[in-house]
């Protein structure tokens, strides 16, 4: 389990706000290393957990960290986006609260050779899940120069996409790009000196849009919230965790439409539609970090939790 330490960020908020019940049946589609899942757990005497991650290493230290739970704890190797699938294989009908942590785990991060870090030199990797197809490097050597720009624009917030996409071109056109320094440097090349000056690392945002592309995170953000709530019991919790804007319009959008239910023009006179609200806002502004985790944990500073309950 040491190859594997995560600390798990809005711990006793995401408790609290699962509101959890002895036997109850809880999903974290996002296991990490189980430190939520270990806290759900313990709650639970005659209630189940069943936890869900696409990254197998995390899998292996969860396994380990959960292990004095005992039965009440089922581990699947899924991406949370298949929550109902996973859910109808296992043959539960209904949740009574669902985590999602959409953060990328410290392990992760901080593994070189996952070359998720623009910090160390790796492999252009940035898998989450290893069975995958797609790497990074097959994103930076073979998607078109509109494509780079558009992921780097839409995915990294990247002002200067023109310029990187171009100077990805130009240096593949040589020959490939294999390692993470060798992007950051091809980065820091087409960027002017006043951005390079900037607190942020040139990279940081390159990087995170590459990463976004290669696990397809949005598309994946989008179905969950799609398929996770009608899996609630009435009076179940979904909470979510973000990290960056993208993720967390996606999900703040989606419980607002949930609660919200009515979808006909706002100059009809009356509901045509017939859509209800599936959900009650728990959190109408979402929940963040206290300065004394912050302390412990830096990363934690841009999670956002938003939770909603099932009517």
């Amino acid at each position: 389990m040491s190859e594997f330490h995560h600390v798990s960020v809005l711990l006793e908020e995401c408790i609290e706000a699962l509101n959890i019940k002895p036997d109850g049946i809880y999903v974290d589609g996002t296991l990490g290393g189980g430190g939520h899942s270990r806290r759900i757990a313990e709650k639970l005497t005659t209630g189940r957990h069943i936890g869900i991650d696409r990254d197998p290493v995390a899998l292996k230290a969860a396994r380990e960290r959960l292990a004095p739970c005992g039965d009440r704890v089922t581990l699947v190797h899924s991406n949370f986006s298949e929550i109902a699938s996973v859910l109808k294989e296992l043959g539960i009908g209904g949740v009574d609260g669902i985590l999602l942590d959409l953060g990328v785990s410290s392990p992760q991060l901080d593994d070189a050779q996952r070359g998720f870090s623009y910090m160390v030199d790796a492999p252009l990797d940035m898998r989450m899940n290893s069975e995958d197809v797609l790497n990074a490097g097959d994103v930076v050597n073979g998607w078109s120069y509109e494509e780079l720009k558009r992921i780097l624009y839409d995915y990294g917030e990247e002002r200067y996409a023109p310029q990187i996409a171009g100077a990805i071109c130009r240096r593949r056109d040589e020959k490939p790009i294999q390692t993470t320094l060798e992007l950051v440097d091809i980065i820091r090349s087409a960027m002017p000196p006043a951005a390079l000056r900037e607190k942020q690392h040139p990279a940081k945002r390159s990087f995170q849009a590459i990463r976004i592309a290669v696990n397809d995170e949005l598309g994946a953000v989008a179905k969950v919230m799609e398929d996770a709530i009608p899996c609630l019991n009435p009076g179940g919790r979904l909470a979510v965790i973000t990290f960056h804007s993208l993720e967390d319009r996606i999900v703040k959008n989606a419980m607002a439409s949930a609660a919200k239910g009515c979808t006909c023009p706002p100059n009809f006179p009356v509901c045509v539609c017939g859509k209800k609200p599936q959900v009650k806002l728990i959190t109408r502004k979402p929940i963040v970090s206290g300065e004394e985790e912050l302390e412990r944990n830096p990363r934690a500073r841009s999670a956002k939790l938003r939770v909603c309950e099932k009517i």
